[in-house]
Parts: structure tokens; sequence; C-alpha cells
């Protein structure tokens, strides 16, 4: 569904018509007290097999709470504007978002509701452990981590076996991938840039071996500026691989999927990205994807990645808080939300749920077991306004290098408008 950015009773009604699938529906099972209770929610998921395990769980919830449930499901792109209006002029009693700075702002301007006599009640933190920091502001529960996406290299073994490559281990192993993937007529790094997006990745991994993640948080929050000295060695490293042709030519006209579909072809070697690149994969070659973490640049310093966390939250403004508070235990059950997670493939948030198996979130929940801490996404860890400076600025460094300073200038003002 192509969401329009009108007001939520409208779109609910768009949605109600054209897809058939709310679970209002389960209210008609549902003995007549029940019917006044009401519950609303918005999701913003993209796979079809995902949004109806959330329609199940939600149905499964009105039969057995009496509440008569809508579900309304909106582009997950548009869903990142649309979410700034709504929970302001219309708010859902659920909603879906992303844990860290993104859902930070809503809490700072008193738009998600604190949760933390839930999370307390039911003992989350038990079984959420060190990602419950994720929602948490202040020392308050803001919303729940459902499950999250792990970034790092990922590899054809078939191919690096054909080519004989090897994996990365160090900074200089780069340029040894670079010369024999280009000796065998492959792209070394495939990487497509046109959304801007997947430049904060290897900017995110760079930084977090060089610096760590302290550095990377503070960063991230605008505390450090980037015409800081501490960038340099990232942007000068950065600087050689793009010289050594390490990444895909004319990258910033591919997205994400058409530079997955070439290590899918064996037209490239490696690619960084998350665990979503099994999407790229048919089924049958998912046992030839082999996943390892971006390579050390500092010796000694510790292992950090990129860890972004999906939550879900209930918008302060919520008419019916009394089921969302129902709902929010219901969902996350430990079998309800392995459902949820299940076909979209994230790394589940909580420690007993089952994680089946996919081969590619076997590899992602066996390699967080050595990082030491997680940063979210350079995008979701930044001000928004700074994090669209920031790619943008990103992108063009990978494809004009030598415009560093003016780039660096340009980001650093907006990072100063915005934290001073």
């Amino acid at each position: 569904m192509k969401f329009t950015n009108k007001p939520f009773e409208m779109s609910r009604r768009h949605f109600l018509a054209t897809t058939g699938s709310a679970i209002a529906a389960s209210a008609l099972s549902t003995p007549a007290i029940g019917q006044t209770r009401e519950l609303t929610i918005i999701s913003n998921r993209g796979n079809v097999d995902q949004r109806k395990a959330l329609e199940a769980i939600a149905a499964a919830f009105g039969k057995e709470a009496g509440v008569t449930v809508s579900v309304n499901n909106m582009d997950h792109e548009a869903h990142k504007t649309a979410i700034r209006n709504y929970l302001v002029t219309s708010p859902p009693d659920i909603c879906f978002w992303f844990s860290g700075s993104r859902m930070r702002s809503f809490v700072t301007r008193g738009l998600f509701e604190d949760i933390s006599d839930l999370v307390a009640r039911e003992n989350y933190a038990d079984v959420i452990g060190n990602t419950l920091g994720s929602v948490t502001v202040d020392g308050k529960q803001y919303g729940l981590p459902t499950g999250g996406i792990l970034w790092g290299l990922f590899y054809r073994q078939d191919t690096f076996d054909e080519f004989g490559l090897t994996v990365p281990k160090t900074f200089d192993d780069f340029f040894t991938l670079a010369e024999k993937s280009k000796a065998s007529g492959l792209v070394p790094m495939s990487i497509g840039t046109k959304d801007q997006w997947p430049c904060g990745g290897w900017f995110d991994h760079m930084n977090l071996r060089i610096n760590g993640l302290d550095h990377h948080m503070d960063l991230m929050a605008g505390k450090i500026q980037y015409s800081d000295a501490s960038l340099k060695e990232i942007f000068d490293r950065w600087e050689a691989l793009i010289k050594a042709d390490l990444f895909t030519p004319n990258h910033t006209s591919f997205s994400w999927d058409p530079a997955a579909a070439a290590l899918v072809q064996k037209k490239a070697a490696m690619m960084d990205l998350g665990n979503f690149i099994k999407y790229a994969f048919p089924a049958e070659d998912l046992s030839q994807v082999r996943f390892a973490p971006f390579p050390e640049i500092k010796p000694g310093m510790e292992q950090f990645e990129d860890f972004s966390v999906d939550s879900i939250h209930m918008p302060s403004g919520a008419k019916n808080k009394d089921a969302a508070r129902e709902f929010l235990a219901y969902f996350y059950r430990p079998e309800n939300l392995s459902a949820y997670l299940m076909p979209e493939g994230n790394v589940p948030a909580r420690s007993d749920c089952e994680i089946g198996d996919d081969p590619i979130l076997k590899m992602s929940v066996e390699a967080l077991k050595s990082v030491k801490g997680t940063a979210q996404f350079y995008d979701r860890d930044s001000d928004p306004d700074l994090a669209q400076a920031g790619l943008k600025g990103l992108q063009e460094f990978m494809v004009r290098p030598e415009r560093r300073d003016t780039i660096l200038a340009q980001i650093e003002r907006t990072r100063a408008r915005i934290h001073g």
C-alpha cells in the first residue's frame, strides 16, 4: 500500500478498503460486551509474510482479550515521514519504529508513553539484556525492542573457493582482495549508494574500528565536530580504498538490491550489508552465504558493531492505553515475537525466542556473541537533519574524495546549527 501522508483515519479507511485484512473481523466472534474495546495499530513492515504474522497475532489477541483490533500497514519509507505527523495529530494505540536516537527524539517531545511499569512487571530485563538500553531514556523504557539487523561483510563461499579469495582480517587485506578480485573479473566490494545510506555503514565500521564506540556515539550525538582531527584517519584510509578501485564503479546509479544481485550472480566478491541480504538470494543459494565481521584496523580495539534494533511503542496520545499495554504483553510473548520475526529473519531481542533454521540468522546470532558494544546505524543514531546532510556528504566523498574538506565543512555547518 502506498501511503499518501494523509491523516491516519483516512489511511485506515484506505487500508480497510484495499486489503480487507483489518483484524476488526476478529470481533465477529467476540462477545458483545467486548466489542466496545478497540485498538489501532500502525505498522511499517515491508515483508508480506511478516505483515500476515502481525495480523494473525493481532487477531488472536482481539479474540482472547475481546478487543476490536485494526492494523494499518504503511509503506516502510513513507512511514518515516508520516509518523512525525500522526503522533501529534492522530496517534494510534500502538506503532512500530526504531530504537536509539530515532526513538529518543520522540521521547524528548513527549510523544511516546513510559512503559517502565510493564517492563518491570513482566521481568523483560531478564530476557532482553543489554538491548533494553536501546529503548531506555533516563532509566525509563519507552518501547520494546523486537529484533535487530547485524551489519558486516557477506560473501559466497563457492565464489571464494572458485577464485581463491580470502576473507579480509586486517585493513591491508582489503587491497589484496581488490587485486585478486579484479584479476578474476570480479568487483571486489559491491555497493549501491543511490539511496546514500550504504555509505553510512562504511563510515560507521571505519570509525568504530579506529576510534571506538564512545567516540562514535559522541559524534552521532553532535558532541564532536566533523572537522575534528580524530576523523582524518577514517577518510585517509577510505580514500585509499576508493583509489584502489575496491568499490562498484558508478555505484550512485544502484540501490542496495542490484548491488546484492552482483554478489548472488558471482560478479562481486563481498558486500557490507545487514542480514537482510538474504532477500537477494534464491533459497537454494543460501547455504553458500557467509558472514564476516569488518576487519580490524587498530590493533587492540574491541569489537563494536552496528546492530540496528526495531521496536514497538505506545504513543502518549493513545486513546486505549489499557488495551495497548495488554497487546504489548501479548505481542511480546516469546512464541508471538518469534512468529513475527521469523519471516524477516532479524535477530530476536528476547533471548528465549526460537530462531529456526535460517542459516544467515544463525550466523548473525553467533557473531553477536563476540561483540562488546553496539551502535544502531549512522542515520538511526544521528539527528535526522544531520543524518541527511552526513549521508549526502559521504556519498559525494565516495565519488569525489578530493572534495573531502569542502564536504566535511558542509556537514559540520549542519551539526553546528543543530547541536551548537
